[in-house]
């Protein structure tokens, strides 16, 4: 005999109910699916983000130096780092740019104490090496690239108030790293201060551009006291 008619339309609705169901379950198993994918992909991303910090933060041949005075002189100072990490200074700044002749180091000590990267190297540098240190540098940064004339353990060095670090080339690539974790970084005694408008001077000068400029800063600064 042949279903009836209530039969008929209860069968449907047991199919329709059971539709229903798998439809259900596989909404959750994509939804589980889903939410455990994104889970899966923000922690991996977080750890990445960590690793690549841990990475930045830990450059291998990183030197460290404490306890560096701050006092402004007149004279010049013989550090004990070379080129100088940090320490007493003059009061105007190295401003931040490219320099083709060694700068005196009781400005650009300065210009570390308001957070610049004194990237400093070998007169006998290969030009194509010395180009790509001042590429490294773009208006507005707090990049000083010079020569050097004193001694240096590395034919390049990254300097920033109270770490150094030296490379032999310019391609390595814990130069940039250098340059992303202390220019304006955590160790800068005073951030926010200028890096522009002092000294744009360098040791290949006359003397008597020097004392018509430091002439002009000494006015400045007593005019500031008053």
């Amino acid at each position: 005999m042949g279903k009836s008619s209530a039969e008929r339309r209860r069968q449907v609705a047991l199919e329709m109910r059971a539709r229903r169901e798998r439809e259900a379950r596989n909404r959750k198993i994509i939804r589980i699916t889903t939410i455990v994918a994104v889970i899966a992909l923000v922690a991996g991303g977080i750890g990445y983000l960590f690793y690549i910090d841990y990475r930045n933060r830990n450059i291998e041949g990183v030197q460290e130096y404490a306890g560096l005075t701050r006092q402004h002189v007149t004279e010049d100072v013989s550090y004990e780092q070379s080129p100088p990490v940090g320490g007493d200074h003059h009061a105007a700044w190295q401003n931040c740019g490219v320099y083709d002749a060694p700068l005196r180091n009781v400005h650009a000590v300065h210009s570390l104490e308001h957070g610049a990267v004194w990237i400093t190297y070998r007169p006998d540098l290969p030009e194509a090496e010395v180009e790509k240190l001042a590429a490294l540098y773009t208006p507005g940064s707090y990049i000083l690239v010079s020569p050097y004339e004193g001694e240096m353990d590395s034919p390049i060095v990254a300097s920033a108030w109270g770490v150094q670090l030296g490379v032999d080339s310019a391609d390595d690539d814990r130069l940039s790293r250098f340059l992303r974790l202390y220019e304006r970084g955590p160790q800068t005694p005073e951030p926010g201060a200028s890096c522009a408008g002092a000294v744009g001077l360098t040791t290949a000068d006359s003397d008597e551009a020097w004392e018509t400029l430091l002439g002009g800063v000494q006015t400045m600064e007593q005019s500031e006291q008053e």
